[in-house]
C-alpha cells in the first residue's frame, strides 16, 4: 500500500465521518435515531473501509487525482450503492418509506461525492 492510499484514506475517514456525524447526528436525526448499542467505534471502522475501497481504485485502477474527477466518480458510486443499501434495508423493514428512501440516497450521495473529491485531491497532491 502506497502513501497516497494511506493519506487519502485518513483524510477521506475524517471527512466522511464528520459528514455522517453532521447528516445523521445533526441535521437529520430522525433518519436513523440513536439507539442505546450504537457503537461510534463501528460506524469509524465502517467509515475506514468503505473510503479505503475508494482510495485503492482511484491510486491503483482509476488513476483519479483531481477533486472534481473524486467526486464524479464518488457521486455516482455513492448514488449506486445507496440505491442498492436501502433496498437491502426496506426489505427488512417490510415496506418502502419512500421519503426516508430519498432522503438518505440525497445525504449519500452528496456525502460520497464530497468524500471522493476529497480522496481524489489527496491522492493527487501526494504522488
Amino acid at each position: 500500500m502506497n502513501k497516497s492510499i494511506i493519506y487519502s484514506t485518513i483524510i477521506g475517514t475524517i471527512v466522511y465521518f464528520a459528514l455522517g456525524w453532521l447528516f445523521y447526528g445533526t441535521l437529520f436525526t430522525d433518519l436513523y435515531p440513536e439507539s442505546e448499542g450504537q457503537s461510534m467505534l463501528y460506524i469509524f471502522l465502517g467509515c475506514l473501509f468503505y473510503v479505503l475501497i475508494f482510495s485503492i481504485v482511484y491510486s491503483r485502477w482509476a488513476h483519479i487525482g483531481s477533486f472534481r474527477a473524486g467526486a464524479k466518480v464518488g457521486l455516482i458510486m455513492g448514488l449506486l450503492y445507496a440505491v442498492s443499501m436501502n433496498f437491502f434495508m426496506s426489505s427488512s423493514m417490510g415496506d418502502l418509506d419512500i421519503e426516508r428512501f430519498i432522503t438518505d440516497v440525497l445525504i449519500a450521495v452528496v456525502s460520497t461525492a464530497l468524500m471522493g473529491g476529497v480522496v481524489g485531491f489527496t491522492i493527487g497532491k501526494s504522488k
